[in-house]
């Protein structure tokens, strides 16, 4: 791997040198394509023929500072997305002026403005009830999938069909969840994440009354699709409501809080629905999470208002004269040509050698606008900015690429890093504009007023650079009525019962169909198609035994009642608990080592190593537990496989996300839903149709042998994907599929 210039390190030279050690050396010149032969291999990665710029690399400068690579390679996005993701910041000297803890010692990131009704300036417990009440919700709703399965066989019995026909019953409805998925997840980005919660609360408790009064099979089948619909946003919404309101340095605490509420209801819910299937029946299940829902929405209706803030960068107030509190990061110079007069006065410039305070310029040309980008090169020099200039067809700000060392949790969209000086030209949404707007972004700029901070002059000027990078500046005018976050910076702080309206109108101009379809492109890109099939085989074998739990414990050799059933899923809920908290420690450990030993330089490909621990004990567990059924051992030596089945697919998940997450940081949010529909559709319906047929006609052995097979061939996939994971990523970022639709 060629040099970076700005980290001026260099990993060792050669073939497979897995633990070769890099060399550093002084930055010198920069290493460019077709001025030096980049080195083939690194740590068994093969690098990009052309380019050492590639988005999703990481440059270890020290503990507290990554240098994410290939920002200059990195696609604009075209389309807002569920989670915010953080954005690039060099480094840069602390400044007085930033927001800090109470203590005064973290600077808190995101930084909030000066409004009162931004979320991160909610006090604390109306945050921690937010994420209390919404963790409730999702806790019931993530045990929905295994909720008839210690009672199948009463379900058969009823309707007087065959306990293959009833799991259908768990696949239709990770059906609905992953139609659901598609659906919820651009509504929301569009009007919000309240109303979809309000929605599907209310979906899910008539879907509740529906299935405890089915009158046939049929409409049992047909309610569980609607209740997966229901259910929907327990999965792809919450992580991003975290994120946007809680600080970055809060988050992991939550985030664990909310990750132990999930994962104790898959696990839990199964236990207490087989207590009321053995004491009142199986429609009880559904009444008693009828009126556990109707609390729950109840909770989500007083506690859990809108949480969208637009973090987009773009100035407070439009003004006629330059802002006193813009300042330039680095020499730009924009110079006349017949494609764009764009100009800078030379009062606005500096040298590179440090940074001058300068209002901010305007020029007008007709049809042009720079607006605000959100990621730009290390160092801008004066013929960068007129290419950007000059660039009159980009119409959207930047939205850069970052990626983390440390992330172990669904919820590693989100970067600890912040913005970088930028300029962007738009074209203005009105053919009667007749201005260019020439705005700068630095890391200077000083920020507003705020509870969090020392007293600033009010009435300023300011442009937030903390943001959720997107590429489309909500600021602008929606239906030709001021946005929702315009319209609240300058408001008053809303009242607890103004906040319990429970839709705000359309939050930005996005086409619905175009938000929908751009989780389904990401099937195209090789690091997601990868974390797809893993994510599936994780969630989806835990899927498949628990269809097949009535049929080895209640039907075959144990002769168990529901409740003995139920206790079975103790032993994945531990098993589950271990494997979360296992995997990032050792994933960080491992990533790290490896990219000390590559010179300071992080792949995302790293994390790939973890699919050995994975496969091992995957393929032992459930290769385990569909033997020992077989053969009849003690019931405590199936249970003890599902576990450690739980413990390798808590590993899998979590390495699919990361990893995922970690190559495509900017796609993070449709990411997520592009593993769960997978999830749902390609795994949990698919096998649901014919796996308890199987398991009856071949047996527990058979079956869980070929389950184990087949998750090794799926995982024996790894292996290209680590060596060709690089060149893969560089390979989408020139297709740029998901910006072309």
């Amino acid at each position: 791997m060629a040099p970076d210039p700005e980290a001026g390190t260099t990993p060792q030279k050669g073939g497979w040198r897995l633990f070769g050690r890099g060399s550093a050396r002084e930055p010198d010149n920069e290493e460019a394509p077709g001025r030096g032969r980049l080195p083939k291999w690194n740590m068994g990665i093969l690098n990009d023929k052309e380019t050492i710029e590639v988005p999703g690399s990481v440059l270890l400068l020290a503990a507290d500072h990554n240098e994410p690579l290939g920002l200059r390679n990195a696609p604009a996005r075209t389309s807002h997305s569920s989670i915010p993701t953080a954005v690039i910041r060099p480094p840069e000297p602390l400044q007085e002026e930033k927001k800090k803890t109470s203590d005064g010692k973290i600077i808190l990131e995101p930084q909030p403005e000066e409004s009162a009704n931004d979320p991160l300036n909610w006090p604390t417990w109306r945050r921690d009830s937010a994420l209390l009440s919404l963790g409730l919700f999702c806790m019931v709703g993530g045990g929905m999938t295994p909720l008839l399965a210690a009672g199948f066989t009463d379900v058969a019995e009823e309707f007087d069909v065959s306990v293959s026909s009833v799991s259908l019953t768990t696949g239709l409805f990770m059906m609905g969840m992953g139609l659901g998925s598609v659906i919820f997840s651009p509504t929301a980005i569009l009007y919000g994440k309240r109303p979809v919660y309000l929605f599907g609360a209310v979906l899910f408790i008539v879907t509740s009354v529906w299935c405890a009064v089915s009158k046939n099979f049929a409409s049992l089948v047909v309610g569980r699709i609607f209740q997966g619909i229901a259910v929907s946003p327990v999965e792809c919404l919450p992580s991003a409501t975290i994120a946007e309101i809680f600080f970055l340095h809060e988050r992991a605490y939550r985030i664990g809080i909310y990750t132990l509420l999930l994962l104790g209801g898959k696990n839990l819910v199964p236990l207490v629905s087989a207590a009321v299937i053995e004491s009142l029946g199986w429609r009880w299940t559904f009444w008693v999470v009828a009126i556990v829902v109707g609390f729950c929405g109840f909770l989500l209706f007083l506690f859990v208002p809108e949480t969208f803030w637009d973090r987009v960068p773009h100035p407070r107030k439009k003004s006629s004269r330059p802002s006193f509190f813009r300042r330039m990061s680095s020499k730009q110079h924009i110079r006349r040509s017949d494609a764009a007069a764009v100009s800078v006065p030379p009062s606005a410039r500096h040298s590179l050698e440090g940074p001058a305070p300068a209002p901010a310029a305007h020029t007008h040309r007709r049809n042009v606008h720079v607006g605000f980008a959100t990621e730009t090169e290390p160092h801008h020099t004066e013929k960068d900015v007129e290419a950007a200039a000059l660039q009159n067809t980009s119409e959207k700000p930047v939205e850069p690429q970052s990626s983390s060392v440390l992330m172990s949790a669904p919820i590693a969209a989100e970067a600890d890093q912040a913005t970088r000086p930028g300029l962007v030209i738009q074209e203005p949404s009105s053919d009667h504009s007749t201005k260019a707007h020439v705005s700068y972004m630095s890391d200077n700029l000083e920020k507003p007023k705020s509870p969090y901070s020392p007293n600033r002059p009010a009435g300023q000027d300011h442009t937030e650079t903390d943001t959720e990078s997107q590429s489309i500046a909500s600021s602008r005018m929606v239906g030709g009525k001021v946005p929702y976050t315009a319209a609240l910076r300058d408001q008053p702080a809303k009242s607890f019962f103004q906040q319990l309206k429970p839709f705000h109108g359309r939050l930005n101009k996005d086409k619905w169909h175009k938000v929908a379809i751009r989780p389904l492109i990401l099937f195209s890109y090789p690091a997601v198609l990868w974390s797809a099939i893993v994510y599936s085989c994780s969630v989806g074998w835990l899927i498949v035994i628990s269809e097949s739990v009535a049929v080895i414990y209640r039907e075959g050799h144990y002769e168990f009642n529901a409740l003995q059933t139920g206790l079975v899923y103790i032993s994945p809920f531990v098993g589950g608990i271990l494997g979360t908290a296992v995997a990032g420690k050792v994933s960080d450990v491992i990533v790290k080592a490896m990219a000390r030993r590559n010179g300071g330089l992080y792949e995302p490909e790293f994390r790939l190593v973890m699919a050995l621990p994975v496969a091992i004990t995957t393929v032992i567990g459930l290769m385990g537990f569909g033997w020992s059924a077989q053969l009849g051992n003690h019931w405590i030596v199936p249970t003890v496989f599902f576990g450690v089945v739980s413990f390798g697919c808590s590993l899998g998940s979590t390495t699919s996300i990361t990893f995922c997450v970690d190559s495509y940081r900017q796609y993070a949010g449709e990411a997520l839903v592009t593993l769960n529909f997978s999830k749902n559709i390609f795994h949990g319906l698919v096998f649901s149709l014919f796996v308890t047929g199987w398991l009856t006609d071949d047996g527990p052995k058979t079956v869980f042998i070929w389950i184990g097979i087949i998750q090794l061939i799926l995982l024996f996939f790894t292996i290209p994907m680590y060596i060709y994971g690089k060149r893969a990523r560089m390979w989408t970022v020139r297709k740029n599929f998901m910006e072309k639709f």
